[in-house]
């Protein structure tokens, strides 16, 4: 693994996890009448707070984008996946609460999750890129699960449905992440007129958007304990997947290798969860407890 690479995604990470506690933030004083809608994004973007988490977000999507470059999807995403340590680390300063044991093996497991699956799977690129039907069969089933985790948490009463639609952003992060890859290999062998005749970039802004429409709707619903972690698991998750699966990431593939690799996995989404949940995360407002703005007949 580079050290430019590490130094990037590292960076990228710090960006988006300061950036998603600002945003939730802001979005927690949002009217819930403009659940799911892009209204919410004009009444957002009147919030210092809200700017500055996103200002924080798209810088790390910059960064994170460079990381992409230079090197594999596969490496890149578990490292973005560490955003929650920096979130922690500003949420302990807003809420004053101590890590404590809970804080300390969530942050173990996530370290030591990225650690063992980047060692283990020694992710490297130069594999066959898959062809248009295996292309656009992950990307269908990628955004067609983020759809409907939406549609069943709009229709749903039930308090998972903050972390529906987190987990729904996530996976349009991921796929827009693998899309952004892409773009950057068109550049690369093409310039700006390559670039903007694939229908990737294009894409790439509209999977931005409408995953940002989602993920802020979770944060105005519900605190970040549960909204973060399924953001933050899901996102490398289907990343892995799209660089494995149709851009040409190869990781080890022997039974020792594969074991260690599912173990760092599981770690991550382990430690992911417990510091989600720490109560050093801000609870943010309760649904229950506020009442959508009601238009004057």
């Amino acid at each position: 693994m580079s050290v430019l690479v590490l130094v990037l995604a590292v960076s990228a990470a710090c960006c988006l996890g300061l950036g998603y506690v600002l945003q939730q933030n802001a979005a927690q004083h949002a009217p819930l009448s403009d659940f799911l809608s892009p209204r919410l994004l004009l009444d957002l973007v009147r919030m210092p707070r809200w700017l500055a988490g996103i200002g924080l977000m798209v810088c790390g999507m910059a960064l994170g984008a460079v990381a992409l470059g230079n090197g594999e999807l596969s490496l890149v995403e578990p490292l973005l996946a560490t955003n929650l340590l920096f979130a922690m680390a500003l949420s302990r300063r807003q809420t004053r609460q101590p890590l404590g044991r809970q804080g300390w093996v969530g942050l173990a497991l996530l370290a030591g999750g990225v650690t063992a699956f980047i060692l283990a799977g020694q992710p490297t690129g130069g594999g066959d890129v898959a062809g248009p039907l295996r292309h656009w069969l992950i990307i269908g089933v990628m955004v067609g699960s983020a759809l409907a985790l939406t549609a069943f948490a709009k229709r749903s009463r039930l308090s998972a449905g903050p972390a529906l639609l987190a987990t729904a952003a996530g996976l349009l992060y991921g796929v827009q992440d693998a899309l952004t890859r892409v773009s950057g290999q068109r550049f690369t062998a093409g310039g700006w007129l390559v670039l903007f005749t694939g229908w990737q970039p294009y894409a790439v802004l509209v999977l931005g958007v409408v995953g940002l429409i989602i993920v802020q709707s979770a944060f105005e619903t519900a605190s970040l304990r549960m909204s973060l972690p399924a953001l933050t698991a899901a996102q490398p998750l289907a990343g892995i997947i799209c660089g494995v699966g149709f851009l040409g990431d190869q990781l080890r593939t022997d039974a020792g290798a594969l074991a260690w690799e599912s173990a760092g996995l599981a770690a991550i989404v382990g430690g992911i969860v417990l510091l989600g949940v720490h109560p050093a995360m801000p609870r943010g407002g309760a649904p229950v407890e506020r009442v959508p703005d009601v238009q004057p007949s």
